[in-house]
């Protein structure tokens, strides 16, 4: 598959974080509340992570230590592996070598979930009994996610966010689905997995996941069992 066409494949790892503001009245307003009391930049953090992604016949993992604090950036470095080559050099390497540059130009706050990228529309409590919230990109751009933001109601923590990207990354990719989970762990906030579907122009469905095992978040050691899974909440 051609690099141009997988690329963008990166832009699936940028952390979808940030501020929110209710606009009408709902069920939904107090956890929204709730929510915008919290501090949600991302912490400095280390984290054992494994990617995974398939297309047609074409398979292929890796597993990498990565880190984060504001003062160095992002790096990673593989520890483990496997599959097709083509997938994990030209997929699961751009994920990572994606989320690095963004963050190192600075270009995150363009996908947070702020009053600057999106509008939010409250739209009560579901049977989860989650806090369901709109999110409505205030521009076509391949970072921004048209879908639905999911809240504890009791305190505002992000669950899940879902949905479609406002803009296909190239031509040759569309209907780009993702859905990131998030968990409290050693007090932050901050995502476990991350899940996303594509239609790739001739090579038909497209597949990545990602989970995250924290080690150390703020400075803080966290337990091993602190793993990552996809949140039933």
């Amino acid at each position: 598959m051609p690099q141009h066409r997988l690329a963008a494949t990166a832009l699936l790892a940028i952390g979808i974080v940030g501020g929110v503001r209710a606009t009408v009245p709902d069920e939904a307003d107090s956890s929204i509340r709730q929510f915008l009391a919290q501090d949600y930049t991302q912490p400095a953090y280390r984290a054992t992570r494994r990617l995974e992604a398939e297309n047609g016949v074409r398979r292929g993992w890796i597993e990498a230590v990565t880190e984060y604090s504001p003062k160095t950036g992002f790096r990673y470095e593989i520890t483990d592996e496997g599959g097709s080559n083509h997938i994990r050099t030209k997929v699961l390497r751009a994920v990572l070598d994606g989320e690095r540059d963004v963050i190192a130009l600075g270009e995150a706050a363009r996908s947070s979930l702020d009053r600057g990228n999106y509008t939010f529309q409250p739209n009560g409590v579901d049977d989860e009994g989650l806090a369901n919230v709109l999110l409505v990109p205030r521009r076509k751009e391949r970072v921004l996610v048209a879908g639905t933001m999911f809240l504890q109601p009791a305190d505002g923590d992000l669950v899940r966010l879902q949905g479609r990207l406002a803009k296909s990354p190239s031509f040759w990719i569309k209907n780009v689905d993702i859905t990131r989970s998030y968990e409290r762990i050693g007090g932050v906030v901050v995502p476990v997995t991350l899940e996303s579907t594509a239609q790739v122009r001739l090579l038909g469905p497209a597949s990545l996941r990602m989970t995250y095992i924290y080690s150390e978040v703020d400075g803080h050691p966290v337990g091993s069992t602190a793993a990552s899974s996809t949140s039933s909440r």
